[in-house]
This record gives C-alpha cells, sequence and structure tokens, in this order.
C-alpha cells in the first residue's frame, strides 16, 4: 500500500465513493476502528479522510460524538437544486459560447457510452449501477468542459457531487419512472446545437427531477429529514421543462 499522504488521498476516495453512492447511509455514525479495519489503514490516515469530509460537506464532527453520515433532508435538497440549477446554466451557457468540433465530439461520445451502460446492477435490480454512475457522471462533466470559467466549474463539481447522494438514495423507491434517455438525449441535442435557452431548460428539469423523487419517497425511508413536505422551488417551475 502507498505511504503517507497518497493513503490518506486513497481513503478519502473510497468513503466518498461509499457516501455518494449512499452505502454509508445519512446519519450513520462512523466507528475509527471499523473504518481501518475495513480499508486496512492507519487511524491517523482514517481520521484525516473523514476531516475533509467532513470540510467538504459529506460528514459532520460532532463534539466528544465523534464523526457521523450527514443527514439528507427536503429543505437542504430545495436550496441545494436552486443553487445547482443557477451554477449548471452559467456553465452550459459558457460552454455552449466556446463549444468547438472537440467538445461536441465529447459530448455525442459520453451520451453514447452513458446509453450503452445499463443503470440498474445486475445483481440487484433496485440498486444502481456503479459503471453507470461513472457514464452518468462524465457526461453530465461533458457537457460543461468547454467552460471558461474555473470557479464555476469547482462549484458546479461540488454541488452537483452533494445532489448525487439525493439521486443514489431515492431512485430505487421512485415511484415514478423516468425516461433518461430521452432525458440526457434532448440535452445533448440542443447543446450541439448550440441552442442555449433549451439546453438550459432542459437541464433544469433533468436535475429538478431529483426533487420530486427525492419528496416522493422521503417519508418512506430512512435518511431523510422532513422537516417541510414542500416542494421544492426550483421542482415546480422546472420539472415539466
Amino acid at each position: 500500500m502507498p505511504a503517507g499522504s497518497t493513503i490518506t488521498q486513497d481513503v478519502y476516495q473510497r468513503l466518498r465513493a461509499e457516501l455518494l453512492a449512499c452505502r454509508l447511509m445519512p446519519g450513520q455514525k462512523l466507528k475509527i476502528e471499523e473504518l481501518c479495519d475495513r480499508l486496512n489503514a492507519g487511524s491517523s490516515a482514517v481520521r484525516e479522510a473523514l476531516s475533509r469530509l467532513a470540510a467538504d460537506g459529506f460528514v459532520l464532527l460532532e463534539p466528544q460524538r465523534g464523526f457521523r453520515v450527514t443527514p439528507l433532508s427536503i429543505a437542504e435538497l430545495r436550496d441545494l437544486t436552486d443553487v445547482r440549477c443557477q451554477i449548471e446554466t452559467l456553465c452550459l451557457r459558457d460552454a455552449i459560447a466556446h463549444g468547438d468540433i472537440d467538445w461536441e465530439t465529447g459530448v455525442i461520445a459520453a451520451l453514447h457510452r452513458m446509453s450503452r451502460t445499463p443503470e440498474r446492477a445486475e445483481d440487484d435490480p433496485k440498486r444502481y449501477n456503479d459503471a453507470f454512475a461513472v457514464a452518468h457522471t462524465a457526461f453530465h462533466q461533458g457537457l460543461v468542459a468547454a467552460c471558461s470559467s474555473p470557479w464555476l466549474l469547482r462549484l458546479r463539481s461540488q454541488l452537483s457531487a452533494q445532489h448525487e447522494r439525493y439521486r443514489w438514495l431515492s431512485k430505487p423507491l421512485a415511484r415514478v419512472e423516468r425516461n433518461l434517455e430521452a432525458e440526457h438525449g434532448g440535452i445533448a441535442s440542443a447543446a450541439v446545437r448550440y441552442h442555449s435557452s433549451s439546453c438550459s431548460c432542459r437541464m433544469m428539469g433533468n436535475t429538478s427531477n431529483i426533487c420530486w423523487a427525492a419528496c416522493g419517497v422521503a417519508r418512506r425511508r430512512a435518511g431523510f429529514r422532513t422537516e417541510t413536505s414542500e416542494i421544492p422551488r426550483t421542482a415546480r417551475f422546472h420539472s415539466r421543462a
């Protein structure tokens, strides 16, 4: 196993992947000893990785109680979705303004790979396929790859990662099936045709659909705080786009 900071980075990446996929459930207590055994790493590397994840917002550090996974809530999702839609729109518009043939090719290639990757795991149809998650992330990153603002891209990446936890947790129990191929295909088509307004509107609808799914399952699944039952603002305004 690599030494020093590389071990910490490896632990950080592995824990982050488990948090994004909700294999470590919202609100779950994170015991240092158990994580050390599971990850075959020392306590200092695990603690440093957890501290970094706390700074990212995935983990909470509570005085004299230790670490636990940050809970999910409809109130947070409402705010997160509104902000992400605004940042995503800025990134898309800038990417379309600066796009070229290489960018177009990347978008179409990422869409093709995602369309050929099964959404659900072969061994458990109720669970997302890890390979699809990778292809899905690559597609959305490809859409904004031509954006000229590193700060916008950094903010978008942070918001997208937080949104991912809601998508992983809500999808298996969502009662309304979405045509993801049509949603993503429409976004890609508008992007490579340089139709900025249409692309942005379709992306807001795609992003906001997570709100509808999460609101529908929040009262039926552990891990959500439901301090409000109000449908998120962005979901009301954009989910039918």
